[in-house]
């Protein structure tokens, strides 16, 4: 009988705190938990100031959440962080970057981290980008680190060409793309009568935005290029810091009567969101924005995408030209002209839609990621490494 492969995945949060990287870490280790051979254990900073280590079951994955003092720049400050990473054992310790406590958890305990698992693998999700006080102190430790482990994971190779850490560890690296759980989609005929409602209520032709309102979203680029494009409406659908200046900025240019945000929209009905929009926007301007799991949601629906060239995976996700039309960040003329082109051209936003659905689903899909992370282990343990 074949051993049980066990695996401790770490990351610096996890649910109920949800971001892009949670959603791909959750993907993952309840993936492998639903694999017979794979036993999975994820070790997390909590979320919320606390002094007591907690334990839960979710979803068939033990998590353990270590106490947090503090954040700061976004980072968690737990000191008895390196003292529970070291009480764990297992084949592979699977770490998500950016994590700057785990990595210099392993590079003081290297030695008992190496003792206590056979392999070191790094999920690389972003650069560091916005702290670079940050990052002009931790960029030395972090090659210290990179150079010790011994497989990095990226969703594209574009992760690996816009890295101003991975260039150099390239042969060390290999290409998974994300995946997500699609099986939803399949289920838009329940959602009939509310996506309807949704075209009525809003009006069409309907763009959609998604994600936290924060600074490297450019949602503010995407309100402006709405100015003309009279005949548009536009959903912005999160929550963030820049809540009141984009109203604001909706007031003043008059667009309140076609341009809503929306808060706190559970899953389903953001699901009939995706369903009822005409074409899906990301403006992002930094690139913070790795990836865009959004994007993928949308295609998967047979939306379009207008999204920014950031040289980040973003674009790999959306195509220009095959799932949708990419432009320069920053750009509201740019934005506005490939909306405008894209509802005028009824027949290339079909084709683009097309295409997207058909690319979600076979490069983005939740079962593909779990087997080939899964497959990778395999080999690693094999002993067949990558090279350093």
């Amino acid at each position: 009988m074949q051993k049980k492969m066990k695996i401790v995945h770490t990351n610096k949060a996890y649910y109920p705190l949800i971001g892009g990287v949670e959603t791909i870490v959750a993907n993952i280790v309840e993936g492998l938990a639903s694999v017979k051979r794979t036993g999975v254990e994820l070790l997390v900073c909590n979320n919320l100031h606390s002094f007591s280590i907690k334990r839960k079951l979710i979803n068939g994955v033990n998590v353990t959440y270590v106490p947090m003092w503090m954040k700061i720049a976004s980072l968690p400050i737990s000191p008895s962080y390196p003292f529970y990473l070291l009480k764990f054992k297992g084949d592979i310790i699977h770490i998500h970057e950016p994590f700057p406590l785990a990595d210099i958890s392993v590079l003081l305990f290297l030695p008992f981290i190496r003792k206590n698992f056979s392999r070191i693998v790094v999920s690389w999700h972003s650069d560091i980008v916005r702290q670079k006080w940050a990052l002009w102190i931790y960029s030395f430790l972090l090659h210290s680190f990179l150079k010790k482990v011994d497989l990095i994971i990226v969703a594209t190779p574009n992760h690996i060409s816009s890295s101003k850490f991975l260039q150099r560890y390239s042969q060390k690296c290999e290409i998974i793309p994300y995946g997500l759980k699609l099986d939803w989609v399949n289920d838009a005929e329940s959602r009939y009568n509310e996506v309807k409602s949704i075209r009525e209520k809003y009006g069409t032709p309907l763009l959609l935005f998604v994600g936290r309102l924060v600074y490297y979203k450019g949602i503010k680029y995407l309100v402006d290029a709405l100015v003309s494009l009279p005949n548009v409406n536009l959903i912005i659908i999160g929550t963030g810091p820049l809540y009141n200046e984009l109203q604001n900025q909706i007031n003043s240019n008059g667009l309140g009567e076609r341009v809503s945000i929306l808060c706190n929209v559970s899953d389903s009905d953001l699901y009939s969101f995706y369903e009822a929009c005409d074409i899906f926007v990301l403006p992002s301007t930094e690139p913070s924005e790795a990836f865009g799991l959004v994007q993928v949601e949308a295609m998967a629906c047979g939306k379009p995408v207008v999204s920014t060239n950031l040289g980040t995976g973003v674009s790999f996700v959306n195509q220009n030209g095959i799932t949708g039309i990419t432009v320069q960040p920053r750009d509201s003329k740019a934005l506005a002209e490939a909306i405008n082109l894209l509802i005028v051209d009824s027949s290339f936003r079909e084709t683009l839609g097309k295409n997207a659905k058909y690319r979600a689903f076979k490069e983005f899909n939740v079962e593909s990621m779990v087997e080939k992370v899964f497959n990778t282990y395999e080999i690693l343990l094999n002993g067949n490494a990558k090279k350093k």
